[in-house]
């Protein structure tokens, strides 16, 4: 009869602890990739199970998305061998559901956004990504709005809609040789990467839009002396990255890429950004730097968390809120400061000579 009774208090108990963790909603979540208790410990337990790093980062304050690049499509027009936001889903949000989101991050502390791919200007032919460029620039009065592209399907007639609400467009070029470009995947049909490359630099003269370069370095490229040409273009910034392994992604068994024939050492990395020291604009970005110092915002609005050498997707800020999901992003943010990623970014400050 006793037992009877103890069971009955157990089953009560399990109840009252199941419902206060649907109270608790935006917390709870995560518990279950975090692989913490399936229970929580009642009053007067002793839990002697030693708090994991992770279970820290639960108490932990939110670190701010003072900067946050939205990866909202996964489709690309080019095959770049190293590429570690690889097309896996066709899913855009709906635009809506995208502002909401955006302004979330901003009511969050988000003062730059960086809109990436994938390619964006493949969706809705460059439209998306120019509404959403105008929403951030004009409703939400944010300071910094950019776009990281290949560059291949950006038109005049974008420029001349949009032009004004954006800071900075960075175009990914990573060799000033089209055969090397072909070698690593930068290209479609017969567009020369280099020369489209210099006619986006035009543009942007013409429309009052900071140009900054990307460049990955690796196995094909990083020989090359790219000074002459860097100075030419003369971008506000040129971000130097060096080619990064990411399971699932670029690598492993379930990957889309194989990049490991991309990968180089730290030493030839060294080599590259000591030939190129002189360039004032140059922003050199190791892999250690590089990993978990970037607010990474999938198509779903996810933060993903590269700390373990993968994309581990948080909830989605639209579900759970912004505090809740960036408390599992694997965001360095002291790291973030330390790489310069806080910066002049708004046209407005720059005082540039278009």
């Amino acid at each position: 009869m006793q037992l009877a009774v103890l069971s009955r208090l157990l089953s009560v108990g399990r109840a009252v602890l199941a419902a206060l963790r649907g109270r608790l909603g935006a917390l709870c979540w995560s518990l279950a990739p975090l692989s913490l208790p399936l229970s929580l410990p009642l009053p007067g337990w002793r839990n002697s199970v030693p708090r994991s790093e992770r279970e820290q980062e639960w108490d932990d304050a939110s670190p701010t998305p003072t900067s946050v690049n939205y990866h909202f499509t996964r489709q690309c027009n080019y095959k770049c061998g190293f590429c570690f936001h690889t097309a896996k889903t066709s899913f855009v949000l709906p635009l809506e559901e995208a502002k909401r989101g955006l302004a979330m991050l901003k009511q969050a502390g988000m003062e730059k956004i960086n809109f990436s791919g994938g390619e964006p200007f493949l969706q809705d032919r460059g439209e998306f990504v120019g509404k959403l460029v105008q929403f951030c620039k004009q409703e939400l009065e944010l300071p910094s709005v950019s776009i990281v592209s290949n560059g291949s399907l950006i038109r005049k007639q974008w420029f001349e809609k949009y032009g004004e609400y954006l800071d900075i467009l960075a175009i990914s070029c990573d060799s000033f040789d089209e055969d090397v470009n072909i070698l690593i995947g930068r290209r479609q049909g017969k567009k020369n990467h280099v020369e489209n490359l210099h006619k986006l630099r035009q543009w942007c003269r013409d429309y009052a839009v900071a140009f900054k370069i990307n460049s990955v370095i690796n196995r094909f490229n990083v020989e090359e002396d790219m000074n002459e040409q860097i100075k030419a273009l003369n971008p506000v910034r040129w971000k130097v990255f060096q080619c990064l392994l990411i399971e699932g992604e670029n690598s492993g068994e379930d990957a889309l890429r194989e990049a490991e024939k991309f990968v180089i050492s730290d030493e030839d990395f060294d080599r590259f950004l000591d030939r190129h020291k002189d360039i004032s604009c140059l922003v050199p970005e190791s892999n250690q730097k590089m990993r978990d110092s970037y607010l990474i915002l999938d198509e779903y609005m996810r933060f993903l968390n590269c700390r373990n050498g993968r994309k581990e997707p948080s909830k989605s800020i639209l579900d759970v809120g912004v505090e809740a999901a960036i408390k599992f992003s694997g965001f360095d943010e002291k790291m973030f400061l330390r790489r310069g990623g806080k910066y002049v970014w708004s046209k407005a400050d720059m005082k540039l000579d278009w």
